[in-house]
């Protein structure tokens, strides 16, 4: 994208956010100096391809805010920490950064099992946090300094089912799931209450564990049990694995693989390959989505890193705008009025549709549900 069309949609932005003032100039209270925010990342161990997007998606947006000084005089500082996919990483990373760098809030952790563990420490701190992609139940719940952008399990694949059961008709619903994760869990618990409204017959439910290699065990249980669909609820690499065993295994085309949160990288179709065509997927984010923000977004994504952006890094991308957003209608870098002006945000222009918080701290936009079609992702519409 070339820096005309940067500072165009840029300038599109501050306007429809109502910071812009109509000549091109920002309009920001005197706070002048250095706000640091942090952000904890998965940048290794099975949730790294989450975690990738999420820092590259954050990175662009401080980038850009800082390039068109959308907070005057005053810059953004991401102070980015690696959580390693574990809980004791992310508690880690949250005492350094809210104790030692005294950072105005905090992005992340990337999973909800790690958030569940480290967000607790920034409530008793008193520092913002911003779950940009934590969809497990009881995050929010934590405290009211937890924000999330990312829409919760719940709120997303009960339309998925709806929809996908509707266009094809399926009855009968196996399901695998990770017993060892909150994420997993959470998300299988989601889908058998949507399969449930449905109608649908759960037929066969098999656990397996975070990194295994082999699950031809319990594919091979589920199709035994004759399903017309696959409910897989797994970190991608395993659901990677789950796919290409099940091709092997011989999984009628007629039987469609259904994910949640988890299948919505591009990571899954590279590590998969055509074992991945036809899985289908709820989403909070579709690349193609015909807004200009969002257009503008994936076009500064693909020039800076040579490859098109992912759910998660827009969710990134989104939350640091909703952070600058707030600090700029508070004027401080205080965390408390931070999550006051968060609490009072209302139908922002977002790259992920147009957004606003509940008084719960849970997000408000629109699902939708994408499909894998010739090795992308794509809106579903069979």
């Amino acid at each position: 994208m070339s820096r005309p069309l940067v500072a165009l949609a840029l300038a599109a932005l501050l306007l429809a956010l109502g910071i812009g003032n109509g000549s091109g100039q920002t309009v920001f209270p005197a706070l002048d100096g250095e706000i640091a925010i942090g952000g904890i990342w998965s940048l290794s161990g099975p949730a790294a391809p989450y975690g990738v997007a999420q820092i590259a998606g954050a990175e662009l947006a401080v980038e850009e805010i800082n390039g068109v000084q959308l907070l005057g005089q005053s810059h953004l500082r991401l102070i980015s920490e690696n959580d390693q996919s574990t809980a004791e990483g992310a508690q880690r990373a949250m005492t350094k950064l809210v104790e030692q760098d005294r950072v105005a809030a905090v992005l992340g952790p990337t999973l909800s099992d790690s958030a569940k563990a480290a967000d607790p420490i920034a409530q008793a701190n008193g520092v913002v946090v911003l779950g940009v992609s934590n969809t497990a139940d009881g995050i929010v719940e934590i405290g009211d300094f937890i924000f999330r952008n990312s829409l919760p399990e719940r709120a997303v694949q009960p339309a998925a089912i709806r929809i996908t059961a509707d266009r094809l008709g399926f009855r009968r619903a196996g399901m695998i799931y990770a017993d060892d994760s909150i994420y997993s869990l959470d998300a299988l618990r989601v889908f058998q209450a949507a399969l449930a409204k449905q109608g649908i017959l759960v037929v066969s439910v098999e656990p397996i564990k975070t990194g295994d290699e082999d699950f031809t065990e319990q594919i091979a249980h589920v199709l035994a049990a004759e399903p017309d669909v696959i409910v897989v609820t797994v970190l991608v690499e395993d659901a990677a694995r789950i796919l290409r065993q099940a091709q092997r295994l011989g999984v009628p085309e007629s039987v469609r693989i259904i994910g949640g949160n988890n299948f919505n990288t591009p990571v899954l179709i590279e590590l998969a390959g055509p074992a991945a065509e036809g899985a289908i997927s709820g989403t909070a984010w579709l690349r193609d989505a015909e807004t200009p923000r969002n257009q503008a977004f994936v076009a500064a994504y693909a020039a800076r890193y040579g490859s098109p952006p992912d759910q998660f890094a827009a969710q990134a991308y989104a939350g640091v705008y909703l952070l600058a957003h707030a600090i700029h209608d508070s004027g401080s870098r205080d965390s408390t009025a931070i999550r006051d002006a968060l609490m009072a945000l209302k139908d922002v222009d977002t790259v992920l549709g147009v957004f606003s918080f509940q008084p719960n701290r849970e997000p408000i936009y629109e699902p939708m549900v994408q499909v894998v079609r010739n090795a992308t992702f794509t809106r579903f519409q069979e």
